[in-house]
């Protein structure tokens, strides 16, 4: 038996990637579902976003909608690993990399951006620090672990196409 052949599959670290890629979409959803329906639906945004009222600020309506979109985007970005992972397709350890990198951007900005409007807080409040903290902690141990793991090389094959 070849050592790809034993390696091949999704076992040794790979479970650890497994169970945080079925954590995810479930802490989006419970985390995110709620705060932004009820921000769109309880008048909040609108209190936010018409001129004249007291927390009025021209960026809260594009910042919501880029934060509700992004995190919708990233539960879409979710559910498109949980399938890459389990199906072994080839492009799960690409696009899981992308959308670290991608977090990894967007956190720092989003702060930034919500540092403009409420600028007597922080700009990394606990929970922004958290989630930033989470994300580089994957970077640090994922990316690497993703480029150069023999198990990863062995086990996502799935759908390549043919070199010609």
């Amino acid at each position: 038996m070849s050592d790809n052949a034993k390696l091949k599959g999704l076992g040794g670290w790979l479970i650890l990637v497994g169970l945080g890629l079925i954590i995810t979409p479930l802490r989006i959803s419970i985390t995110y579902g709620p705060m932004f329906y009820s921000v769109f639906t309880d008048g909040t945004f609108g209190i936010l976003t018409t001129p004249g009222t007291e927390h009025y600020h021209w960026l809260w309506g594009p910042l919501l909608v880029f934060e509700a979109l992004f995190n919708s985007l990233m539960l879409l970005a979710s559910v498109l690993l949980l399938y890459l992972f389990f199906t072994k397709h080839y492009l799960f350890p690409k696009v899981f990399i992308a959308t670290i990198a991608i977090s990894l951007i967007f956190i720092p900005f989003d702060a930034w951006l919500g540092s403009l409007i409420l600028t007597d807080q922080p700009v990394f409040d606990p929970d922004t620090t958290k989630e930033f903290a989470r994300t580089l902690f994957s970077a640090v141990v994922w990316v690497p672990y993703m480029l150069v793991s023999k198990r990863v090389e062995a086990t996502f094959v799935e759908n390549m196409p043919n070199a010609q």
